[in-house]
């Protein structure tokens, strides 16, 4: 049976694959070297924030005001997952708090690098591309900070903080 991508973004599907497939792919990048895993990872999140993007779109624009929703609502959609968000707005930074991680389920003690990397760069280009033709100076953009904490590595939950910028600031 053949699905278009539409239909596949509208079913629900189990993460344990994509899981398993990132922890593998981790792996094998560590074993060969590959000095940049955590920036592949994160344009890996990317491509697929660009695809989704033509098939679901939370909101027409993303602020400040709004981006816990849109985080949030983000979350649910793609990743089946609920988040709690605090904004710093002296560190300009957004801190994501995930115990239901769909990229880190499990403690991997020979893993340096957290699946999670990925929803670092899905959603700031998710957020990215929801803005892109807009110039106002209420809007908002991300870019991925670091992995505080994994589910990985043995925490008790992931923790992904983006910073961001507001238009007046681009």
């Amino acid at each position: 049976m053949n699905f278009s991508r539409k239909q596949l973004i509208e079913t629900d599907a189990t993460m344990n694959q994509m899981r398993n497939a990132v922890y593998i792919l981790i792996r094998l990048m560590e074993k060969n070297g590959v000095e940049d895993s955590k920036d592949s990872l994160r344009r890996m999140g990317q491509n697929i924030a660009k695809t989704y993007i033509n098939y679901w779109k939370p909101t027409n624009i993303v602020t400040l005001n709004n981006i816990k929703d849109v985080i949030t609502t983000i979350y649910q959609k793609v990743l089946n997952s609920a988040v709690s968000l605090e904004i710093n707005e002296s560190e300009r930074e957004i801190r994501v708090q995930d115990y239901k991680c769909a990229l880190c389920k499990y403690h991997y003690s020979d893993i340096e690098i957290a699946g999670c990397e990925i929803l670092l760069g899905l959603i700031s280009e998710f957020i990215s591309l929801i803005n892109k033709e807009l110039y106002e100076q209420s809007s908002i953009t991300l870019e991925p900070y670091k992995v505080y904490q994994s589910k990985a590595y043995g925490n008790k939950s992931c923790i992904q903080i983006f910073k961001y910028k507001t238009g007046k600031e681009r």
